[in-house]
């Protein structure tokens, strides 16, 4: 267990060395990326597709050093081929607090082993899930996901199939956190912005439940259906009795857990006396929220509540219950390959990110900005990109389209109450609403859309349960169910608005 936390740890400083050395070169103005700067990230989507079905044993001892080679030459070309620091630097901090979020709630979530001793019937399924999606909205969706995978395998253990992990995905790791900016990263970053923490949970709640209840309904029926199709398959007297008793083991370690959700709210830009790291034209220092005014283009980083949260994950697990540890058959596999595949996506996404946001801040895009076009392709991305930095572009792209800057708080506020440079315009809390609501829908259409969802796979595949492929689950889920689903929530709360 120590080699593998080792391999954790290797892991994030893997990420730290790609991130951190372009801020030894000078910045300053740029050229655009060049459209072929993209191939190395279309290269890493096709691998990750591609790779546990053709060539697994290549692909499983050697996606790390792909991963990191593959990002490690798209950083040395905004390095040397755009004389550009500023964004590997971003995509840095952004890596780093995507990482550290999810390696404490991995961990600390790691030593709560809950039992649930009845019968996994379609309703208990499903209410299990529909609770997951709830609490999302408290501990996030990689709380949830890693606090409830485990307990709703167990509840259907003879008879686990891919459409349960599948539906899990769609639920809770990803669905489910809509509400709330706790809920999933991208509504965090709206946040920090200057967006009102109540703002998602009054604008998004209807498209939220309506989203819910049409996927835990598709789900009650497929559970419903396969039970009926295997019944035959059990004898009902040769099953045991179930005591309906809940047991929970490692309780000690919901306190990491409400620590690292307090944690998430310890931002520099927000808290005039907490210290980040302080980027100017003149390099690295120590600052706080007063120094942004006498720095022009100067940008404070977090980096307490990163350390915070890996040294919660780190004594989460050092003082665990072991019977916990050991129950849920705990190890860092799922979270070391979280954090390898995606220094590959936060490295090789950037020029893909700054193609699309270029151009929908130009006169030709910013004419196709509506609140129809900015659900679709804010989906669209999110599904293939991370969906955090993908509703940052857009809400960006959005704003400006309206000559408000994301960068001023007092714009972003009066955003969200529809007024634009003082002016009422209804059209912006569409906008808002359509880019969130998409954001964290769509990041279920693909396991690499959101955090959780490789981390829920990658457990299930340790217990036996045979997932299926990149594209398998696009085509038979993500197609035919959940982007069914989000084509009836833009029909009904965004086609005809406005």
């Amino acid at each position: 267990m120590k080699k593998k936390l080792l391999l954790l740890l290797l892991s994030i400083g893997v990420g730290m060395t790609v991130g951190v050395a372009p801020a030894l070169a000078s910045g300053g103005g740029h050229p655009e990326a060049a459209a072929w700067s993209v191939i190395p990230f279309a290269t890493l989507l096709t691998m990750i597709a591609t790779g546990p079905l053709f060539y697994e044993k290549f692909w499983h001892h050697n996606y790390p050093k792909v991963a990191v080679g593959l990002a490690s030459a798209v950083v040395l070309y905004y390095i040397f081929g755009l004389h550009n620091t500023h964004a590997p630097i971003h995509a840095f901090f952004e890596y780093f607090q995507f990482i550290a979020l999810l390696s404490g709630l991995y961990i600390a979530s790691g030593g709560i082993m809950i039992k649930v001793d009845r019968k996994g019937t379609p309703m208990v399924n499903t209410i299990l899930l529909v609770f997951g999606a709830v609490i999302s909205n408290i501990i996030g969706t990689t709380g949830a996901s890693m606090l409830l995978i485990r307990p709703f395998m167990r509840l259907n253990q003879e008879r686990l199939q891919p459409y349960h992990i599948v539906f899990f995905i769609f639920i809770v790791s990803n669905v489910g956190g809509a509400l709330t900016p706790i809920g999933d990263p991208p509504l965090f970053l709206g946040f920090l912005k200057g967006v009102p923490f109540e703002w998602t949970l009054i604008h998004s709640l209807p498209m939220w439940a309506f989203a819910i209840t049409f996927l835990a309904v598709i789900f009650y029926f497929f559970d419903k259906r396969f039970i009926n199709k295997t019944n035959l398959l059990y004898d009902e007297e040769e099953q045991r009795e179930f005591s309906n008793k809940i047991s929970i083991t490692g309780s000690k370690n919901f306190a990491w857990l409400a620590v690292l959700v307090g944690a998430v709210f310890l931002d520099p830009s927000k808290i005039a006396w907490l210290p980040g790291i302080l980027q100017t034209h003149d390099g690295f220092s120590i600052g706080f929220l007063a120094d942004l005014e006498h720095h022009e283009g100067a940008t404070l980083f977090s980096f307490i509540r990163e350390i915070i949260m890996l040294t919660v994950g780190f004594l989460s697990y050092k003082l665990a219950d072991q019977d916990a540890i050991k129950g849920n058959e705990f190890n860092f596999e799922p979270i070391r390959e979280v954090a390898f595949i995606f220094i590959g996506i936060f490295g090789t996404m950037m020029p893909a990110l700054e193609l699309v946001a270029n151009f929908a801040k130009s006169p030709e895009g910013a004419a196709l900005i509506t609140h129809n076009s900015l659900y679709w392709a804010t989906g669209a991305l999110s599904g293939i990109l991370d969906n955090a930095p993908t509703y940052l572009n857009f809400f960006t792209a959005a704003m400006a389209s309206k000559g408000a800057e994301i960068g001023v708080v007092k714009d972003v506020i009066d955003f969200t109450n529809g007024i634009v440079q003082g002016s009422p315009n209804a059209e912006a809390v569409l906008e808002l609403t359509a880019i969130s609501v998409a954001a964290v829908f769509f990041g279920a259409m693909t396991y690499i859309g959101n955090g959780p969802n490789f981390m829920v796979k990658s457990i299930a595949e340790q217990s036996g349960v045979e997932m299926p492929s990149f594209f398998g689950y696009i085509l038979r889920y993500s197609l035919p169910i959940l982007l069914s689903v989000l084509i009836i929530v833009w029909l009904v709360f965004f086609a005809f608005a406005g």
